[in-house]
């Protein structure tokens, strides 16, 4: 998901624009901030037309007023009014014409009625979720543009082609850690509006980096559904997970051990600790997650089985006997989390990772009712992960420490991948 960040510092220092040209767009003395803005449509007007000019002088094989080749029997004939949404607003352009019509410009293409500039900044407005009845008000607000849902659509939809080649781009062979976890989000589905899981999977690379590694939409959980990611990920070039880290998730124990078979499974830790607290009023969590914390931070797992013990004979544990229950159904996929040091431990401790990301999503889309389709919350979703994916150019803290311990604990399935 990563993009390249734009460059804020040219490798070059650009060129001035000669005084004599300045003068004629701005002049001298004060200018006011619609002049300013006047004088840029002007200037991008003026260097519209002055690249189609360019373009058909190359077509024809000789500039204005030149000479015409012999074998030459096109000629310029006139020009046609066209109007260009731009990110400045609406232009009125003349286009060139030829007499044979053959010319066809590449600058902004014959049919094409939008400069770039017009549709990045409508997708920034999408990726920032606002509806299409939003975007279309904003931009006769501030650019004084009436603009289609179904331009804004066609605009939005352009990005289908791009989430199709993220979501079968290759991967890494091997991750070491891999978060899994859901994000609800109400899509209509046959005529009724249906609550689907969004699924994520966020991936610590060899060198440390974030990655988003798929998005995946689906009505239940279950083991075909997982069986269905994991192979897309297999096919897609991975060949091992080294840690999967989940919620506890349905059916994916089983399709995990079916295609990667020497993950380690591990539940997140941070999540099981707020479901205990969920049995307990606010006055007792406090003291509650006090009880609990002699457990996850033990140093072993005999440790560990003595401390849940301990809580469950507890006043406590007796007044919360579903918490220690809770604990007990999940142990199978608590205990690897005390095999790891504690490098290691503080980065599958949870997955509030990509629980941020989630967070960061929601407030994307609390404004929207429900999605009319699934491709509608993926275009919005995939948009969302981009612009919060550009932040992610650090490695994941102390990552050199866990590294090491990585290469110590799993041997030539990290050390060969990360060669």
């Amino acid at each position: 998901m990563r993009r390249k960040r734009k460059n804020l510092t040219p490798d070059a220092p650009l060129a001035p624009v000669p005084s004599e040209i300045l003068d004629q767009f701005v002049g001298q003395g004060l200018l006011s901030h619609e002049e300013f803005e006047a004088a840029v449509r002007r200037f991008k007007k003026a260097i519209i037309e002055r690249a189609w000019g360019g373009e058909l002088t190359h077509h024809l094989g000789y500039p204005p007023g030149g000479t015409k080749p012999e074998e030459t029997t096109n000629h310029r004939n006139g020009t046609g009014d066209k109007t260009v949404l731009t990110d400045n607003g609406p232009l009125a352009i003349e286009v060139p014409r030829d007499r044979e019509g053959t010319f066809e410009p590449r600058f902004i293409a014959k049919h094409e009625r939008r400069f770039t500039g017009f549709d990045d900044k409508i997708l920034a407005l999408y990726a920032r979720g606002m509806t299409v009845r939003e975007i279309q008000g904003f931009l006769a607000e501030m650019y004084a543009v009436e603009v289609s849902p179904d331009l804004i659509r066609t605009v939005t939809d352009a990005v289908v082609t791009e989430i199709t080649a993220w979501q079968s781009r290759p991967l890494e062979p091997m991750y070491p850690v891999v978060f899994f976890d859901a994000l609800r989000v109400k899509i209509r589905d046959e005529g009724l509006v249906r609550s689907k899981a969004i699924y994520l999977a966020l991936a610590v690379l060899p060198d440390g980096r974030r990655d988003i590694l798929g998005l995946w939409i689906e009505q239940t959980e279950g083991t075909k559904f997982w069986l269905k990611v994991f192979a897309d990920l297999q096919t897609r070039g991975c060949r091992d997970i080294l840690i999967a880290v989940t919620d506890g998730l349905k059916g994916m124990s089983e399709a995990l051990t079916a295609v990667f078979p020497a993950t380690t499974l591990q539940t997140c830790v941070v999540h099981l600790i707020r479901h205990s607290l969920d049995y307990a009023n606010w006055r007792d969590r406090k003291l509650l997650a006090g009880a609990l914390k002699p457990i996850y931070a033990a140093p072993s797992v005999e440790a560990a089985s003595a401390a849940l013990d301990e809580f469950a004979a507890s006043p406590l544990g007796i007044r919360f006997p579903t918490v220690a229950a809770s604990w007990r159904r999940a142990w199978t996929y608590v205990i690897p989390f005390f095999a790891f040091p504690p490098e290691v431990r503080r980065l599958i401790y949870t997955t509030n990772a990509l629980e941020n990301v989630h967070r960061q999503l929601r407030k994307i889309i609390k404004t929207r009712g429900h999605f009319p389709n699934d491709e509608a919350a993926t275009k919005l979703l995939w948009l969302a992960l981009r612009n919060i994916t550009l932040q992610w150019g650090h490695r994941v803290a102390a990552w050199e420490t866990a590294m090491n311990q990585f290469a110590i604990l799993y041997e030539d399935r990290f050390t060969k991948a990360n060669g």
